[in-house]
């Protein structure tokens, strides 16, 4: 008897541990358990740690409460000013309440992944490309709450969602090329167009101050060569005024002037004129100043003549020589054959013709005489 007993105690406890060991289950902290007894929904939410079912009776689904990320596949679609771009993106949802994620819909992740799709390539069409490119935060809350509108129902929230990548064809990123390019080339202008007012201000400026100074664009002149002297890599072309060489040639005596002066027999009136100029003789400074200031009286108004102006006018009051006798040359006969020779080096041709014309009468009467 007491052996039948202990046998019995031994079945029971033995039926007892397995009974223990099939209706022990392990949820664990991320996880919550939903029961299904008979197929019917048990109200009651298993939590993390041991829990026990009804065998063959219950069964136990664990649903992850962790935040899960789905990438979207990349999407095709044409912008609301028909441009055609690939946009991918990526979802981060968690499921809030797993009765209604088991019950409500078949597979959510499944359900999350189409509806985030679609409501990317909605999200596409009404959107134009600059806000594709530029404004994503705001296109990213549109689809956010595209895709939570409908998965509120399946239990699950959408954390967050983020548009990764806008491809664009070649084509339209050469066109943007060229665009952001020529708005750079616009700047670029406009900072250009502005230094050159303020440039020419500063500058209308500085020239007002020189016109009432005519010297001071010369020295402005002078200060220019000795920056560029200071390169010694370049060359150099000093601008000069055309005005002040033409009175240097004036003023400079002629070699014919001082063969006048030698033989005044063969040079007739502009020989005789010339003598006092080139023979060393003293000059009048008064005719000097006189004649310069009425050179510098034909050079026209302005910064250069007036320079000229005055310089002729102060070349002329310390006397430079030979201006009044060459003047008088260049007066008396600027077209004689003799002088001309003789200003050139060459002998005259015929002398018997010079001393007819000194002497006013025909070659042919002269050369008689003569003879």
């Amino acid at each position: 008897m007491i052996e039948v007993l202990v046998t019995a105690a031994v079945v029971v406890v033995f039926a007892a541990v397995l009974y223990v060991l099939a209706a022990a289950r392990v949820v664990k902290q991320y996880e919550r358990g939903v029961v299904f007894r008979l197929g019917r929904l048990l109200p009651e939410v298993r939590r993390p740690g041991l829990t026990l079912v009804v065998p063959i009776v219950d069964r136990l689904h664990k649903v992850s409460l962790q935040i899960v990320t789905l990438p979207i596949p990349a999407q095709e679609g044409i912008t609301r000013d028909n441009v055609t771009v690939r946009v991918d993106a990526v979802v981060y949802f968690k499921v809030v309440n797993p009765s209604d994620a088991l019950v409500r819909v078949e597979d959510y992740h499944f359900a999350v992944s189409q509806m985030a799709q679609t409501s990317l390539r909605s999200i596409i069409g009404k959107s134009e490309l600059d806000d594709l490119l530029s404004n994503r935060e705001k296109l990213n809350q549109g689809l956010e709450l595209m895709i939570d509108n409908p998965a509120v129902e399946w239990g699950v929230t959408i954390d967050r969602v983020e548009i990764k990548d806008v491809s664009l064809p070649e084509t339209m990123k050469r066109s943007m090329a060229r665009q952001a390019e020529a708005d750079r080339e616009r700047r670029a202008r406009v900072i250009n167009a502005d230094a050159e007012l303020q440039a020419s201000k500063k500058l209308a400026g500085a020239a007002k101050v020189m016109s009432e100074q005519p010297a001071a664009l010369q020295l402005r002149l002078l200060q220019t060569v000795v920056a560029v002297a200071a390169e010694k890599n370049s060359t150099l072309v000093l601008p000069f005024p055309v005005e002040l060489l033409r009175f240097l040639e004036r003023a400079a005596p002629l070699p014919g002037a001082q063969v006048a002066g030698a033989s005044p027999a063969s040079s007739g009136q502009g020989a005789t004129a010339a003598t006092p100029a080139t023979a060393g003789e003293e000059t009048d400074p008064e005719a000097l100043a006189a004649q310069a200031r009425e050179l510098a009286g034909e050079f026209p108004p302005g910064a250069s003549g007036d320079v000229v102006r005055q310089l002729l006018e102060g070349l002329g009051e310390k006397g430079v020589p030979g201006l009044v006798g060459e003047r008088a040359v260049s007066e008396a006969e600027p077209e004689s054959p003799e002088i001309l020779a003789e200003a050139e080096g060459e002998e005259p041709a015929d002398t018997g013709e010079a001393d007819d014309a000194g002497t006013g009468e025909p070659p042919g009467e002269g050369g008689a005489a003569r003879g």
